[in-house]
């Protein structure tokens, strides 16, 4: 039986049973007597269970029927859930997720599941209750790592002899650090600038996993001083402390024994734990975070209504229909020349059809927001747990629809939001009851229309930024002047949070953390035509507003013209349209100015802006203006005519022609003519 052609299918359904079993543990974990729950959590395990088995992925199929045996018990009443089984059937599930991902890659799905399928067999028996007292996780009986090994000892005793500093390094990071694998990514930059690593241990493959506690050591090559080394290594925000050992053979020598005492220590251990037969033992659970509560789900089952289709196909799609709509243009001018009626009515006919064509091909490829969102209560759930935390998230709007390019991309940014409003945001329990709050914090996401933008927002009931902090941070970072932070609003000190290297300020600074990775987001959001804003009040919370184009490929836009040459302006960053006087325009310390509804605007020459020499407002007495919006911004375009609104087809100028100013594509017009697409985002400063 030929299994490739079946592959994909598997992959497809295994990734919604295993978000569908993610989804109800959440549910159970708020609501473990409910019976109903349970039976859908093991119809899900059973049908993985099969697929596997029929897939021949064998640790995949093991580890689910264990799964199996433990949530049978449950629903049959002999098993009462507690903190330590749904912690193992958590990890059983990242045990799962893990495996599916390597068959995506291409591997073959295996992996080293014996101590979690111990682990799972020990409940199921009841051992674990007996030896919850005598240990560990059966996961810290894997043998530890021996520092070094006689290639790498070679290596350091002859840079030792060729005048080289070799150092032995000690990295701790703060226990409160949720990004550990970003903080040692900084460290291994630094010292990959100054030098070389000959070994990390654990390796930089765990590391990059966040497989290790809160410390890591190097042994390291450099001609960096040792105080200028653990200078420059502590200087990065959340690192506790840094020891640089400078060895010479005798240390060298010293720390080589000590490797292989332990190595050879950690396999008699693990030889004489294999010989106990030792099951899997509890660890004293924390007190529980409260489970956020997940969005409605309806327990994974496969609609049988719907048909797979490669989002490569839609593509193609769009891109034939998107020439269809270049046509229909076209043939919308020669009839309007021609003045045929038989051929007009046959063009108007034609133009309902596919404007009907346009929005099923448009709604084929929007996605419900609920395909991001839906990891997301998982992932609130196990960081309030390790911050010590109580948290609510609360999703409203999932069913919210995006276009599958933009869904695709805005996963990371929305994680980055996430973690920094439950990290930085929400306080402590101890902090949360001393300002009178609930111990339990609340983080609001929500999605919802708005025109032609999809807005997500992500609100905390937090502590708020600290304004003063960031402020201070901004000024010691010299990302802006002391003249110009006096005249800074609270809105702009706030977004000073995405200054790139915001983060890397001060590792005393509570505020520093709150620019991990938010410059990235803004960048990644600014890409797909969106904007985010952030709202605060301090003891209140903090509000973050993401701003999103429903879809990216067919914009309606308005038609200028400027001498002979045409541009398109988007219509959700028009205001409106009018016509200005000569006399009426201001001239404020040489820039052009105009009275606008009580205030006063900037007035842009869009033809001094592109060069367009066919074309000068300076000979005409009155001129057409188009007012834009950016936020709360506002300014006014001077063009020549105005030719109409009309659907356009966003197309990129290709790689050649990149960093434009203030041009975001193009278009085909109906008569084969291009039309630059203006981008009024970047016209107004």
């Amino acid at each position: 039986m030929e299994m490739n052609q079946y592959l994909s299918m598997f992959i497809d359904e295994s990734r919604e049973h295993l978000q569908a079993m993610n989804e109800n543990m959440l549910k159970l974990e708020a609501n473990p007597e409910d019976i109903g729950i349970v039976q859908s959590i093991f119809r899900s395990a059973h049908t993985l269970k099969g697929m596997s088995a029929t897939m021949g992925f064998e640790d995949l199929a093991s580890l689910t029927h264990e799964m199996e045996n433990v949530l049978d018990l449950v629903r049959n009443h002999k098993l009462a859930m507690n903190p330590f089984i749904f912690d193992a059937i958590f990890k059983s599930l990242d045990s799962l997720e893990a495996m599916v991902e390597d068959i995506i890659n291409g591997g073959t799905g295996q992996a080293d599941v014996s101590a979690i399928v111990a682990t799972l067999k020990s409940i199921v028996s009841g051992d674990y209750e007996r030896s919850g007292s005598s240990g560990g996780s059966p996961a810290a009986s894997a043998p530890a790592e021996a520092e070094l090994d006689e290639f790498q000892y070679s290596i350091l005793l002859q840079s030792l002899e060729s005048g080289h500093q070799v150092y032995y390094i000690q990295v701790s990071i703060e226990e409160t650090c949720v990004l550990k694998a970003a903080r040692s990514y900084m460290v291994f930059n630094l010292l990959e600038q100054n030098g070389e690593i000959v070994k990390s241990t654990p390796s930089v493959e765990d590391i990059e996993k966040e497989k290790f506690d809160n410390s890591f050591t190097v042994y390291y090559l450099s001609q960096l001083s040792k105080e200028e080394l653990e200078k420059q290594v502590g200087n990065i925000s959340e690192i506790q402390s840094v020891i640089a050992e400078k060895l010479d053979e005798n240390s060298l020598k010293l720390k080589m024994q000590q490797s292989q005492a332990q190595a050879s220590a950690a396999a008699a251990s693990q030889i004489a734990e294999a010989s106990q037969q030792t099951a899997a033992t509890a660890v004293a659970a924390k007190p529980e975070a409260s489970a956020p509560k997940a969005a409605p789900s309806g327990g994974g089952a496969v609609a049988s209504r719907t048909i797979r289709v490669d989002i490569e196909r839609l593509d193609v799609l769009m891109n034939l229909f998107s020439e269809l709509l270049i046509d229909r243009v076209r043939l919308e001018q020669l009839a309007s020349e021609i003045h045929r009626s038989d051929l007009t009515e046959t063009v108007e006919h034609m133009a309902r059809v596919s404007s009907d064509l346009q929005n099923i091909v448009l709604k084929l490829r929007m996605v419900p927001v609920d395909n991001v969102f839906n990891r997301f209560p998982r992932m609130v759930r196990d960081l309030a747990k390790s911050l010590d935390k109580k948290v609510d998230l609360i999703i409203t709007g999932a069913e919210t629809e995006l276009d599958r390019t933009v869904i695709d991309e805005i996963g990371d940014p929305l994680v980055h939001l996430l973690r920094n409003a439950v990290d930085h945001g929400v306080e402590t329990v101890p902090e949360r009851i001393a300002a009178g709050k609930p111990e339990t914090g609340t983080v609001n996401l929500r999605a919802f229309h708005s025109g032609n933008h999809v807005f997500i927002e992500i609100e905390e009931d937090g502590k708020g930024i600290n304004r003063d902090k960031v402020l201070a941070t901004a000024l010691k970072r010299g990302i802006v002047t002391p003249e110009q932070a006096k005249t800074l609003t609270d809105e702009e000190v706030y977004r000073l949070l995405f200054a790139a290297g915001f983060s890397t300020a001060d590792k005393i600074s509570d505020v520093s953390g709150r620019g991990v990775g938010l410059d990235v987001v803004k960048t990644k959001i600014e890409s797909l035509g969106g904007h985010v804003q952030i709202d605060s009040k301090p003891g209140a919370g903090t509000k973050f507003s993401v701003q999103l184009p429903l879809t990216l490929s067919i914009i309606s836009a308005m038609l200028i013209r400027l001498g002979d040459e045409k541009y398109a302006i988007p219509l959700s960053s028009i205001v409106e349209t009018a016509v200005i006087q000569k006399e009426d325009i201001r001239s404020v310390h040489g820039n052009k100015m105009m009275d606008f509804r009580g205030g006063f605007i900037p007035l842009l020459s869009i033809s001094k802006l592109f060069e367009v020499t066919s074309y000068s407002e300076d000979d005409e007495t009155e001129t057409e203006i188009v007012v834009i919006r950016k936020g709360d911004k506002l300014a006014a375009l001077m063009v020549d005519e105005f030719i109409g609104q009309q659907e356009i087809v966003l197309k990129s100028l290709g790689k050649y022609l990149t960093n434009l100013f203030a041009v975001s594509g193009a278009t085909i017009l109906g008569d084969g003519q291009v039309a630059l697409i203006i981008d009024p985002n970047a016209l107004i400063k």
